[in-house]
């Protein structure tokens, strides 16, 4: 389950849609409803709290879903886009980690689900981290 207050319009997510789940993007939100609008491939449609699910950051999911490029590094694997870096300690664990983005470097020991990381890369960027297109 994830917060509503959570979720921003692009924040990729699966859905729990009739007992099947589907990856989704978030493509509206409406707070007082507490519920979210999520393009599941198929069809938008809203959904609550209870039918949403986060998506476990994976090297596969930040190259293959966000596009970032992989460089292997003394200190780790750092992921790359554009300025925004992600330096993860222990390949393939991802509970120790730092982000950072110029002047503002955050360092996490937990964690962080792709639509978290995407909440931090806007905070950060001032830029959405979208969903990249797959031919």
């Amino acid at each position: 389950m994830i917060k509503i207050s959570d979720l921003k319009e692009g924040d990729v997510i699966r859905v729990i849609d009739e007992g099947v789940e589907r990856d989704g993007v978030v493509t509206d939100v409406d707070r007082e409803e507490n519920m979210a609008e999520v393009d599941n491939g198929i069809q938008e449609f809203w959904y609550n709290p209870e039918q949403l699910i986060p998506v476990s950051m994976t090297e596969e999911r930040l190259v293959n879903i966000l596009g970032f490029e992989k460089e292997a590094t003394d200190e780790g694997i750092k992921f790359k886009k554009g300025a925004f870096r992600i330096l993860v300690h222990d390949p393939g664990n991802y509970t120790n980690l730092e982000l950072w983005y110029r002047e503002d470097h955050r360092v996490f020991h937990h964690p962080l689900y792709l639509h978290e990381l995407q909440n931090h890369h806007l905070q950060m960027t001032k830029v959405p981290l979208e969903r990249v297109e797959t031919a």
